[in-house]
């Protein structure tokens, strides 16, 4: 799924200045930046396909500092064009940056700038939007990136409203994505806004993509904390917590834990990790089902209960929101998909123990340790859906327990931090 935005009535009524045009592209290249990201602009932007009834735009490639600027496998790249081409584009694309601890140049974040202030649209693939965050563009927005470094970007970055769950995030003149194939999608986003479903259509044709994908990142997710929790008084509390997911226990019970008021851990664990302490335990929850349903032969009823949720109603609930689909309907299609005469792991091993395929994060004190061959990230079966981003909605029931039933899922609307939801957002799809 993909959010856009009607609620920037500035940005939305901005024009750009007489020297930009809308149909000019500049890609903004760095030293460092893998290629596949870097790719995808210069082929959707940088190929003339009229012929396919696809408008054409006028691509620039620019480097963000002195070339030549290496890429994946050693290859090195030299932009025809530099910093000063970005003042005649309408759009400027950051496909990616090289490292998410570091800062971009000054130069480029001032390009970027000016270029957002004269009208231009600005669009982040990737760790693009850290350099788009870097520059103070998403501030008070809400924005995307790979699932993977969403907690580090919320963390860096309080004032942007990091959503993880969507493939690509359109507030009008900013404009961020998801990793890798989530920024193919992005930009034929732009283009189905710029001429239209057709032609956006035909452009999908001739990649041999879906011209619009359902869902999120959800299903891709595989951590929701940062690794410097490991280094955080609170990295005991989350340990404990994956320990005795088996267990009933609640947010407030972590919090004491902590030797925290609810309201001091809640803001704590965000500021933190970005999520909401209450979202996050029903996803390591679900993700511990997740397991369980992969590696043992157990009933959807006894799983419910070895996850710590107080019915199996509610981890239905639970799961068919995150997963997509039913316990028993996921297990189905893993059994489906498993190589013929593998068999469930260790049905006798206690939920948490190292029997259940429970994993920690680097650094956590008294974690288990490695997941099962069966989560590899290449596996065919979606590993799990963590929401991991700001949350604010999740003090306001601070008697909800984790494992509660299956009522309306707060975390949806949970993601961002000093207010419950994105007012004027809707879905693209």
């Amino acid at each position: 799924m993909s959010h856009d935005s009607t609620a920037a009535p500035e940005a939305a009524a901005r024009k750009l200045s007489g020297r930009r045009r809308k149909e000019i592209v500049a890609v903004l290249l760095f030293s460092g930046g893998p290629i596949f990201e870097s790719s995808i602009p210069l082929s959707v932007f940088g190929i003339d396909r009229q012929d396919a009834g696809v408008p054409r735009y006028r691509l620039l490639v620019c480097g963000g500092e002195d070339g030549p600027l290496r890429t994946t496998g050693g290859l090195e790249l030299t932009a025809p064009h530099g910093l000063e081409a970005i003042s005649r584009a309408g759009t400027v694309v950051v496909p990616a940056w090289r490292s998410i601890t570091s800062p971009p140049p000054d130069e480029a974040l001032d390009a970027l700038r000016r270029a957002h202030e004269e009208g231009a649209r600005i669009v982040g693939l990737c760790t693009g939007a850290f350099v788009l965050a870097a520059a103070g563009l998403l501030d008070g927005r809400p924005a995307t990136t790979h699932w993977m470094y969403a907690p580090t970007l919320a963390k860096r970055y309080p004032s942007v409203h990091v959503d993880p769950r969507e493939l690509f995030v359109d507030d009008g003149d900013v404009l961020t994505s998801a990793g890798t194939a989530a920024g193919i999608d992005l930009c034929l986003h732009i283009v189905r806004t710029d001429h239209g479903n057709e032609a956006a259509g035909a452009l999908a044709r001739r990649l041999v993509v879906p011209p619009r994908r359902s869902g999120g990142q959800e299903r891709y997710l595989d951590r929701s904390l940062p690794e410097e929790i490991g280094a955080d008084p609170l990295a005991e509390v989350v340990a404990w917590a994956l320990e005795h997911l088996h267990e009933q226990f609640d947010v407030e019970t972590l919090a004491a834990r902590a030797y925290m008021s609810r309201r001091t851990f809640d803001r704590r664990f965000r500021s933190l990790t970005g999520s909401a302490p209450l979202q996050w335990l029903i996803t390591q929850r679900v993700l511990q089902a997740q397991r369980l349903l992969e590696t043992s032969d157990y009933s959807v009823d006894e799983v419910a209960g070895r996850c710590g949720f107080r019915s199996p109603v509610a981890l239905r609930g639970h799961f068919r929101r995150q997963l997509g689909s039913s316990p028993a309907a996921y297990r189905a299609a893993y059994r489906a998909r498993r190589p013929q005469g593998e068999r469930p792991q260790d049905t006798e091993a206690a939920p948490g123990g190292p029997g259940s395929g429970m994993s920690g994060h680097p650094g956590h004190p008294g974690q288990p340790g490695q997941q099962p061959a069966s989560l590899h990230p290449e596996h065919p079966v979606p590993l799990q859906s963590r929401r991991t981003a700001a949350a604010s909605a999740v003090g306001s029931s601070p008697a909800l327990s984790a494992s509660a039933s299956a009522a309306p899922d707060n975390g949806r609307d949970a993601y961002v931090p000093s207010r419950a939801s994105l007012p004027g957002q809707r879905s693209a799809t």
